[in-house]
């Protein structure tokens, strides 16, 4: 028996014992962090070097971008380092800042989620007040309450986490600092207060998720209308990836924080927490990037562009010589 005055420091679930495994691992989360950070890294460089994708979807790709980039970098780092290192511990503070961190990054991924359906629905059901109802003012006030929103859903979790009281040890059944394996350290009722805030955070979630879903409801209505084969299939390949990580996030998001405790398990909490919190930042760029013409585009040219500079730069460097 602990009191949370007194822990330091917490230990999180190792994914294995034996050192192969663990070194494999290590090898599997660098690969999946090093493709998010190349993947994230060019669309937000694309987007930004590219003045043709200077409108309201490619802004809020961007700044999708950035959300998965930190988002990654807070849970993969720690988790490969302790299967280098052969250790389980992660401090105190390092934990609150963990959950702090990713509930801001990923509750404002979620709202940029459903400003992109948003956007996605008026460019296609209203694309004659496109200008008006997505102009530069309006997207930046959207931008800024999709991460004001983040920053304050995770101010109050995490202040409420970490004050109450915990004396049932200090282990983690995750790999990475979750709020309802934290709550069952608590030794109070107490908890039950931030239980009803994640109920609460749940409800909002799943009003979003509705909104998503009628919005591509009325997108697909429209999509269904259009003559060209070839403009159905460009609409459905935009809109139908973005449905699936949607769903996949939501679902798996929302089964990790109100499962009942009878069907939880380790591995059963390990593997739902990887697909919500590990999947959507690696497979964003593919969804948005491989599904893309004009993406794929500008990303073609920069990196002509780039690769000719290249040319040029050793060329010039040879004739001095």
């Amino acid at each position: 028996m602990t009191n949370s005055s007194s822990i330091t420091q917490f230990f999180l679930l190792a994914f294995a014992d034996r050192r192969e495994l663990q070194l494999l691992h290590f090898c599997l989360f660098l690969g999946i962090y090093l493709a998010a950070l190349l993947g994230n890294n060019l669309i937000i460089t694309t987007i930004a070097c590219d003045h043709h994708l200077h409108t309201p979807m490619y802004f809020f790709l961007l700044n999708l971008s950035l959300l998965d980039l930190g988002s990654i970098s807070i849970i993969i780092p720690k988790s490969m380092a302790n299967s280098l290192w052969d250790t389980r511990a992660i401090s105190y503070t390092g934990c609150a800042a963990q959950v702090f961190f990713v509930f801001f990054l990923f509750g404002a991924e979620y709202s940029f989620l459903t400003i992109m359906a948003y956007d996605r629905y008026v460019a296609i059901c209203k694309p004659l007040h496109y200008g008006t109802l997505l102009g530069s003012r309006a997207c930046v006030h959207m931008a800024a309450a999709a991460w004001g929103t983040g920053f304050l859903t995770a101010l109050v979790h995490t202040a409420n986490t970490f004050s109450l009281p915990l004396c049932q040890g200090n282990v983690l059944d995750q790999f990475f600092c979750e709020i309802p394996q934290i709550l069952k350290l608590s030794c109070s009722h107490s908890y039950l207060r931030e239980v009803g805030l994640i109920v609460v955070s749940a409800c909002l979630v799943f009003g979003c998720f509705v909104f998503i879903v009628v919005s591509y409801v009325q997108i697909f209505r429209v999509v269904l209308r259009i003559p060209s084969e070839q403009g159905r299939h460009r609409a459905f390949s935009t809109c139908l990836p973005h449905l699936a990580m949607v769903s996949l996030f939501v679902s798996t998001g929302t089964f990790a924080y109100l499962k009942p405790p009878s069907v939880s398990s380790p591995s059963l909490d390990l593997l739902v927490s990887v697909l919500y919190s590990v999947v959507p930042p690696a497979v964003n760029p593919l969804i948005y990037s491989m599904r893309n013409q004009e993406l794929k585009d500008a990303l073609r040219k920069m990196m002509t562009g780039c690769f000719s500079e290249a040319i040029k730069g050793l060329c010039s460097s040879a004739q001095c010589s």
